[in-house]
């Protein structure tokens, strides 16, 4: 009999299975083991809240009672109520007033950093960095001090030498919205310089050397060399600090103490959020509120960034 007639199994070519941990499998499960804390804790201190936070919005719960779908209703309450477009127009003032100087002076302050003929050029780069460090019990004590109701603090005192009368800063509506925008100037203009400064930085000294031979002067540079090549880190600055000031929470409850709640001068929309989530346990308001918000930070951002991206172009008809 002919061995292979009776056995055909063993004449079928033998085909080698594919092994299931290759290299380049162990590298990529290796990757996603690299990776996976950070989602892990992104997940679970990021995505979870924020998920939860717009299921709370449609739900009535006080924290320890059982929820119940409430629907619209708390958009609806916290729409109508007054307190909260009060805390929009403080948000809005106080950011203002805030944060467009940043930009402003972070470009001059970078542009002067960066001069060649400054000495002393990384000492004033620390200083100027130094108060985005401070801790917030510092600032509080310095404010305080500076901008005090009584004639003698510092802030009075430079009003007095231009014949003007002391301000109740800490009591008052327009000096506690200028007190605190100049708390959250001086905290992070520092923060946008060094951006700026960076960028100046990775500008080609060609130009400069170039309009220098042309007879232009400082400011011409500035305005039409600086500025428009900086154009990125201004978009990115602007994006920034357009979601810090509408998150004002620190420095009007810093600046105010106990008495920042009770205050409607100084209430802004975080603070209108913490009031009804962790003083009148109203965690579906809050969660609304959280919603309204995050709409503003994205309309607000995206205006700001398109007005900004405008730096630079050419306006029509122009040679």
């Amino acid at each position: 009999m002919d061995p292979g007639k009776a056995n055909p199994v063993a004449n079928k070519p033998r085909v080698r299975k594919k092994a299931f941990r290759t290299e380049a499998k162990k590298d990529m499960y290796s990757a996603y083991l690299y990776i996976a804390p950070f989602f892990i804790i992104f997940a679970i201190i990021g995505l979870y809240p924020a998920v939860f936070s717009i299921y709370l919005a449609f739900q009535k719960w006080n924290g320890l009672s059982p929820m119940v779908f409430a629907g619209l209703d708390n958009f609806k309450i916290v729409l109508a109520d007054p307190l909260f477009w009060k805390a929009v127009y403080n948000t809005i003032v106080m950011g203002i007033m805030g944060t467009a100087p940043q930009i402003v002076f972070g470009i001059i302050f970078a542009y002067l950093l960066n001069m060649a003929l400054l000495k002393f050029r990384n000492f004033f780069r620390v200083t100027i960095f130094m108060p985005y460090i401070t801790s917030m019990v510092a600032v509080a004590l310095i404010f305080s001090v500076l901008f005090s109701n009584h004639d003698s603090s510092l802030a009075n005192y430079v009003l007095s030498l231009a014949g003007l009368d002391p301000v109740s800063w800490a009591s008052s509506e327009w000096g506690t919205k200028i007190a605190i925008s100049i708390m959250v100037f001086w905290r992070w203009v520092g923060y946008n310089t060094i951006i700026y400064l960076a960028g100046i930085q990775s500008l080609p000294n060609d130009l400069y050397e170039a309009s220098t031979i042309d007879g232009a002067s400082k400011f011409q540079q500035l305005w039409y060399i600086t500025i428009p090549m900086l154009k990125p880190f201004i978009i990115l600055t602007v994006f920034t600090s357009t979601v810090g000031a509408l998150q004002l929470f620190s420095e009007p409850t810093v600046f105010l103490g106990t008495d920042a709640f009770t205050r409607d001068e100084a209430m802004t929309i975080v603070m209108y959020l913490y009031r009804d989530a962790f003083k009148l346990q109203s965690f579906g308001t809050a969660s609304a509120t959280a919603m309204i918000l995050l709409v503003l930070i994205t309309l607000f951002a995206a205006i700001n960034v398109y007005l900004t991206s405008g730096i630079g172009r050419k306006r029509r008809g122009e040679q």
